[in-house]
Formats: C-alpha cells, structure tokens, sequence
C-alpha cells in the first residue's frame, strides 16, 4: 500500500492518491514521474539560475503542470511551480519542507498548494504552486521585507524582529490583524526548529487593494538537519539568537512589541496545543527516516514543555 507523497493518504498500487492529483488540477488522472533524476535536477538549476527570479540556499526550478502530457515540465519563464530537489549535502529538505508547511497549515497558517513529487530515479522532489502568480501572464505585487528594509541578499540577517513589527505597522493595511499572524509564526518556527527565517522569509503581498502578509513558504526543522547550529532564531529578539524562553517569545514578543490582547495570544496557544496530536501523526507518517522523524518529535517535545503548551 503506497502513501500518497502530496496529501499522505494511502493510495494503494498508485503514485499519487486521487485527492492529491485533484489538489494539482481537476481534470488529472495520473502524474508522471519527473523526467530528471536529483543530480539532474540539480545541474538543471544551476544552469538555470541566471533566469530565475526566486534564489537562495536550495537549488530551485521553475515549472509548469501539463495536464495533457500529465506531467510537470521545466521552464525559464512563465513558471506556475518552483520544485526543490534533493540537497547534495542537506539530507532530506524536500520531505522536511513538506512535512513542516503541513504543519503549519493545521494551525491556521497560509500555507500555497504544496507536496512531493516522485522523480524518475525514485527521489522525492518537493513543489509549492507560486503565489506571486494568478491567470496566465499576472504577476501578483509582493516585497520581501529585505526590500522593504532597504537591504540585500547579503545583509538579510543585520535586523531584528522588533523591527519586523515595524514594518508592519508601516506597510500593511490592518497591522493588528498581521501582527496575530507574525505572532503565530513566529512561535510555531520556534516549535519546529527553523532558526533560519531571515528577511527573505517574510513578505507581503497586495490582494484586492489591502496589502498583508504573504502566505507562508521557506518553512524547514533547519534544527535537525544542521550540524552545531546554535541560534534558535535568525533575526535576534530582545537582543537574544538563543536560549529563549516563553517570557522572551510570549510575553515581551507577543504582548509587549506586537501589542497583542492576552486574550489573542491565548487563543494563538491554545490553537497550537489542540493541533500537537495531529502534528505528531503527520511526523510520523510522513516522508522523512525514522531517524529522522525521531529528532523531529524530540526537538518539538523540548519546546513545547520551555513554552510550556
């Protein structure tokens, strides 16, 4: 019995169960295994790199979804798709970004149309369908907040998260109501282990003349993956990178900078700890090793008890 690798629901002889190729476009029956092995794709991106408007750490590819041939197919313009292959040194990225923007879905978080893809030397590569795109040709209007701040790819880390909140206040149409959403993400990135949310991470986006905070993406457990990493966040908090705690996060983060009611952060919690059991079933069921899944749960059980959820 196969599990599907979009939706992780079983999906007997098949790839891909019915709700996950539905999820991609009514009208698929089947999907094609991805026509490059990881190395492939890999060389792919790095010849491609040039042309493409989305970089960073991971390798990444732009794509389209063919109905008719039932299959994605790379492209230099006009992507609807960016796929992540296998890291030739991080171990298990697609299945960890995957896992982790599941798990940000169950608490609410805005998470794009994602999963795994099967590619053709048996390799996991993972998709995210872009939000920054709509109809055929329309590009939606987004800033990343290194932009918004006047700064670059390579000085993405010279700021602070009290400065993020700033931003807010000063871009966004219902501050307050980002402010929740910044909150959230801000504990569950702490949960999971991802101590690299920099500037580039976060965005905003300009839908129906409000502009907001874009869905999420670049969502990873960076915790389990890199050796000797020490930070607990990338952008410092209260002058802190490490050795948080539930009065730094909640109480100075949440309550005193983002001017938060203690009745929207206990709902903000109280949504976390509802979700834990269904959490720990996605870990366990999903894509990664059994090791793998093993510092996942470990790393969330230590946080959840310093916050105290």
């Amino acid at each position: 019995m196969n599990l599907c690798p979009i939706t992780y629901t079983p999906c007997g002889e098949s790839r891909y169960s019915e709700a996950g190729l539905k999820l991609l476009a009514t009208g698929l029956k089947t999907l094609k295994d991805l026509e490059y092995t990881a190395e492939e794709q890999r060389k792919e991106a790095f010849n491609r790199a040039a042309k493409m408007s989305i970089q960073g750490v991971q390798p990444k590819l732009s794509a389209v979804l063919s109905i008719k041939d039932e299959k994605f197919i790379l492209v230099d313009k006009g992507g609807k798709y960016i796929l992540k292959p296998q890291h030739q040194i991080y171990t298990q990225l697609p299945e960890n970004e995957d896992l982790t923007m599941k798990l940000a879905k169950e608490i609410g978080l805005e998470i794009p149309i994602h999963g795994l893809l099967w590619s053709k030397d048996n390799s996991l590569t993972y998709f995210i369908k872009r939000f920054d795109r709509k109809g055929q040709n329309d590009k939606v209007p987004v800033e990343d907040f290194a932009q918004l701040a006047g700064l670059s790819r390579d000085t993405k880390y010279d700021y602070s998260m009290e400065k993020i909140v700033k931003l807010i206040d000063d871009y966004c149409t219902f501050p307050s109501i980002e402010k929740i959403k910044l909150f959230k993400l801000i504990i569950f990135n702490y949960l999971i282990g991802n101590e690299d949310s920099h500037l580039k991470n976060f965005s905003i986006i300009t839908d129906d003349n409000q502009i907001r905070l874009s869905p999420c993406y670049d969502l990873v457990n960076s915790t389990i993956i890199l050796n000797e990493q020490d930070e607990e966040i990338a952008l410092p908090l209260k002058g802190k990178e490490k050795h948080l705690t539930r009065n730094v996060l909640v109480n100075y983060f949440g309550i005193e900078r983002c001017e938060l009611t203690e009745k929207s952060i206990e709902k903000v919690l109280e949504t976390i700890s509802l979700a834990i059991p269904k959490w720990k079933t996605l870990i366990e069921i999903s894509f990664l090793s059994k090791e793998m899944k093993g510092k996942y749960l470990d790393l969330l059980d230590g946080r959840l008890t310093t916050l105290k959820i």
